[in-house]
């Protein structure tokens, strides 16, 4: 076992402060990481706060996670010393039941082990996430970061790239598709970018005109104040796909009068508390509202590579890990372009 240094909630709202653990020594199949930087997910914050239910503590939170490989197993083929690697929202599954056999491993039917506030397969051991100076993970659930793409600006690709990749690759985002982004935080302006890398023709539907010139920036071809309620008149039955990255309560009767017929919505951002879906957009024009959770391992690679090939990384605010619960303050306020990344040289 070894040694690790951390930030740490103690408690439900507590703020994040210094904290050392131990992580597991090195087993045959394991990667042994050196993390050079965490992204900060919104998902950190409801989870530290204990919003969603469940939380267990002291908890290191993080798992938007890039390093660098200091040792492996005796039996990893997969990765050696000194490979640039990332680590997602997730550090292992049971493997073998049928959603883990389709590569399906977020949905794994015996639950999978959370990167933090989670458990090992044994369903006991703890896990502690990225907000660390290192990790121990499976080969299996390490993935290769592309070389051309910066370790800093790569790590929230992890949760925000997959999250946002996922859905538009299983409900086809590409060429005549038209795709429209709910929000323009850190999950939204990874859609930006994805969907028009994808080919598709891009809409940002934000609730103000302050991140219009951002949006056309990132790749968006249109950009819509839904604040102004002409707008759902204008674009009614628009969208072939519509994704929904925001965290906060909508009307989401209202979105999904923006649908064509036999088009979707997905969720992707996670509420608090729930959404009202009247049935009556739905019946009339056969649409669908669906969810979406992040990627199995394999879609995750893929992500990447596609990333790789298309220069795609994220927007970010690189801080010191001692500015992070000022960080957290500013995320409620949306005031970061687009995502905090902590470097852990600063640990």
């Amino acid at each position: 076992m070894s040694l690790a240094k951390a930030y740490a909630a103690l408690s439900a709202n507590a703020p994040l402060t210094p904290y050392t653990f131990e992580r597991r020594a090195l087993r045959d199949s394991d990667v042994a990481i050196d993390i050079k930087f965490c992204g900060i997910c919104h998902s950190d914050i409801h989870q530290v706060k204990d919003e969603w239910g469940g939380s267990a503590f002291p908890m290191v939170p993080g798992h938007e996670i890039a390093g660098v490989v200091t040792a492996v197993g005796a039996k990893v083929t997969k990765y050696k010393v000194g490979d640039s690697v990332g680590v997602g929202c997730m550090v292992d599954s049971c493997r073998h039941c049928k959603y883990c056999e389709q590569h399906l491993e977020q949905f794994c039917a015996n639950g999978m082990s959370g990167t933090y506030n989670s458990t090992e397969q044994d369903k006991v051991t703890p896990t502690q996430g990225g907000y660390s100076n290192k990790i121990v993970v499976t080969e299996d659930f390490v993935l290769r970061i592309p070389e051309n793409l910066p370790l800093d600006a790569a790590a929230p690709l992890l949760c925000a790239g997959i999250t946002l990749y996922s859905p538009l690759s299983h409900w086809k985002a590409g060429p005549g598709k038209k795709v429209a982004i709910v929000g323009l935080g850190g999950l939204g302006h990874m859609g930006v970018k994805i969907a028009r890398a994808m080919g598709a023709e891009v809409t940002v539907l934000s609730h103000s005109e302050k991140k219009r010139e951002d949006a056309k920036r990132l790749g968006a071809h249109h950009y819509y104040n839904t604040s102004d309620a002409t707008v759902f008149e204008k674009l009614a039955g628009t969208f072939d796909l519509i994704v929904n990255t925001v965290s906060a309560q909508l009307d989401i009767g209202a979105y999904l009068g923006l649908l064509s017929v036999d088009s979707t919505m997905v969720q992707v951002g996670a509420p608090d508390k729930p959404n009202t879906v009247d049935a009556f957009p739905l019946i009339f024009g056969r649409k669908s509202y669906a969810g979406s959770l992040i990627g199995g391992i394999k879609e995750t690679q893929e992500m990447l590579d596609f990333c790789g090939k298309h220069n795609i990384s994220c927007d970010i605010e690189k801080i010191a890990i001692n500015q992070v619960n000022t960080a957290y303050e500013r995320v409620l306020k949306s005031d970061v372009r687009y995502r905090f990344v902590i470097d852990m040289a600063t640990l």
